[in-house]
Order: structure tokens, then sequence, then C-alpha cells
């Protein structure tokens, strides 16, 4: 099966593919920038380097979007990880820039070797995925009750954004929760703040080769946690999905190709390019339209993906111009839903209550011990307390 360009593939494009590409779409570029932006001025990026993060993950995690699903008529979706920039945000201040792209280097040649290998379920079956479950939950507590904190300090927007999400919640419409509170917060905002200082971008930053350090501590901190995220809230996730839609994504080779994504996106100040977890969902549902043509819901939403990534250099000072309780509501948004299912998968199982509660309050402290951070502690402590002392 090669790549082809065939006229025949565009007539697989319908309205419910497309509508579906579009939701995928939105949900990646709606909450996540916010994140990745807080990782950057945490990290006192450049905003040269935080448009080289934005650039890299959306334009190949786009690319990764239109070829694969092209390829294989399947739609599996690409983007770069939410959960993954979460966790990053905790951590940019703890190592250079240089050693940070080091870091993901080394966590996509993960990926590639684990895809290669064919280990991916060995792997996350010897972390319990309550472990990192919970060990995510911490981490982004903060973020929550930054949430919260902006809502009172925002009251008009937060909550009507709030209501929003929990309308539609109840509703369960084709819009995600998510996308309804992110927009109507974004529309409430430009309706009731004065705009003065909100400019776009005027400076071009073209795409440059970033030069990577390796550091070890990193890849004990970052590179370890940052795999097993992807691995485990994106490509479990989204091939997952597939599979529960009929499809038979051939699972070692998407592994290994978010990997090779991955690489090439690191080497232009991104994390990772890999297949996306609740994007593939959306897409692969049969909502989507006729089961084989859904792959060109994937397309749809890769297009959009690559086109923001191009216009990154514009969108960046925009953003960054924001009001801080603004951004924090964003943030929260993107990562409600994945801090409550967090929540319920990692305290689902009581026979591990003990190291379940260990790993949140571990990944909570962002302690960081001999230059090795919390989320690492919390995995290495959870995991041994689980296998070694809760067993049965």
């Amino acid at each position: 099966m090669g790549i082809s360009l065939s006229k025949n593939r565009f007539k697989d494009l319908n309205l419910r593919n497309i509508a579906a590409g579009l939701v995928s779409a939105l949900i990646a570029i709606t909450g996540p920038p916010a994140i990745i932006l807080e990782a950057a001025a945490n990290g006192n990026f450049t905003t040269s380097q935080a448009v080289m993060w934005m650039f890299s993950c959306y334009v190949f995690g786009g690319l990764f979007s239109i070829i694969i699903p092209w390829y294989y008529k399947m739609p599996i979706v690409g983007a770069n990880t939410i959960t993954g920039v979460a966790f990053l945000a905790t951590v940019t201040a703890q190592f250079s820039y240089a050693d940070l792209l080091g870091a993901y280097i080394v966590s996509a040649l993960l990926m590639l070797g684990i895809g290669v290998l064919g280990v991916f379920s060995k792997l996350l079956d010897y972390v319990p995925k309550e472990i990192i479950s919970v060990m995510l939950a911490g981490m982004i507590t903060s973020y929550m009750v930054n949430f919260i904190t902006s809502i009172t300090k925002m009251p008009l927007i937060g909550g009507g954004a709030l209501l929003a999400f929990l309308i539609f919640s109840k509703w369960k419409t084709k819009i995600p929760p998510m996308v309804a509170g992110v927009f109507t917060a974004t529309l409430l905002l430009f309706l009731t703040q004065p705009l003065a200082g909100i400019t776009f971008g005027t400076d071009v930053v073209l795409p440059t080769i970033q030069m990577p350090a390796f550091n070890p501590l990193s890849f004990l901190s970052v590179s370890i946690p940052l795999a097993l995220l992807i691995l485990s809230n994106d490509a479990a996730v989204g091939l997952g999905a597939l599979e529960q839609n009929d499809y038979k994504p051939p699972v070692n080779k998407v592994i290994a190709l978010s990997g090779i994504f991955s690489i090439i996106a690191s080497f232009f100040g991104g994390q990772s390019a890999n297949v996306a977890g609740m994007m593939s969902a959306i897409c692969s549902d049969q909502e989507a339209g006729p089961k084989e043509k859904r792959y060109m819901g994937a397309v749809v939403s890769g297009v959009i993906l690559l086109g923001f990534g191009l216009f990154a250099w514009k969108l960046v000072p925009l953003i960054q111009v924001l009001p801080k309780p603004f951004i924090s509501l964003l943030v929260g948004f993107a990562l409600l839903g994945v801090f409550g299912n967090s929540l319920s998968t990692g305290f689902s199982n009581p026979k591990i209550k003990i190291s379940a509660a260990l790993t949140f309050v571990i990944a909570f402290s962002n302690i960081t011990i001999f230059n090795i951070s919390a989320p690492v502690w919390s995995l290495l402590i959870g995991t041994l307390v689980a296998r070694l002392i809760e067993s049965q």
C-alpha cells in the first residue's frame, strides 16, 4: 500500500468526517497552546523558542495526521501530548533549554525502540496504569486550583465559561465540553475586556534546527515519564479506540512512527508528534460516517493542525499578552477532563490504595531529590509499593 494522491481519496470526504476532523482539531488548538506557553514561561524560554515549540508540535503532528491515515486508510490522528506538556510545565524550570531538547530526543528514541521491539503492552503492564494516572493527577492538581481561583478573579468570564462547559457535558453533543468552555471564555473576554495591547505577531520566526544537549539527569526526570505518559495516555487510548471501532491498527508500527516523528519534532524544539488519544477516538467513532471513509477526518484534522503550526509566529505573541487568569482558565478547561479521568482511574483499584495515595502526594509535592524530579519519585515509589507491598 503506497501513498497515493488519487482523486478518489478526496471523494471520501463527507460532512460527517469533516465535522469529526474539525472537532478533533479544535481539541488540539484550543487548550493545549496555553499549556505550552505556560511551560515555556516557567522555563524562561525566549519568544522564538516558544514559537519553535508550537511550530514543531503542530506542524509535525499535523503531518503525522495527514500521512499515516492516508497511507493506512485508518483514522489514526496525530498531535502532541497534552498530558506530556502538563508534565513538562512542572520541570522546564529545572533544566536548560538544550537539556530539555536532549531529553525529548531520548524519549522519542524510547518510543521508537518500544515500537520496533514490540514491548508496548509489557511495559505498560509492569507500571500499573493506576500509578501512571494518579501521578498525572498529582502533577496537574495545582493547575486545577489555579483554574478555580481564576474564576473568582474573572467571575463573568469564568462563570459563563464553566456554565457552558457543564451544559455541553449534560447535553453530550458533538461539541466537546472543553471546546465549548474555551470558546465561551474567549468570546466573553473580547466582549467585556479592553483589547489594548493584544496584537498579532509581526516578526516571522523561521524554522531552525535547535541544538540539544544530553544530560543523564534529564533522561531520568524528563524522558522516561514523558514516554510513559505518551504511551499510556495517548497511544493506548487512541489505538484502543481504533480497535473498539473494528479497525486493526499496526500497533507496533504506529508506536515506532510516533517515535520517528517525535525525534524530528525534537530537533525543532517540540516534545513530541505522536498518535493522539481522544482525537483518534473522535475520528474513528461511528458518528464520523462510513467506516471506510473515516480516515479522511484524521486528514482534515491534520491539515488544520499544520496550518496552525505554520502560523505559530503570529499566534504566540497574541496568546502571551492575554491576562494570566484567562490563561489559567484555558489551561483548566483543557485539563479538567484529563484530571477527572486520572483521578477516576488512579483510585479505581482498592488493592493499591496506599501506593496510589503516595504517588499522588509525591507528584503534587513537586519535590526534587538528588536532582530527580517528583514525577519520577512518584512513579518509582508508587510502582514498588504496588508491586512489593500491596501485590497479592
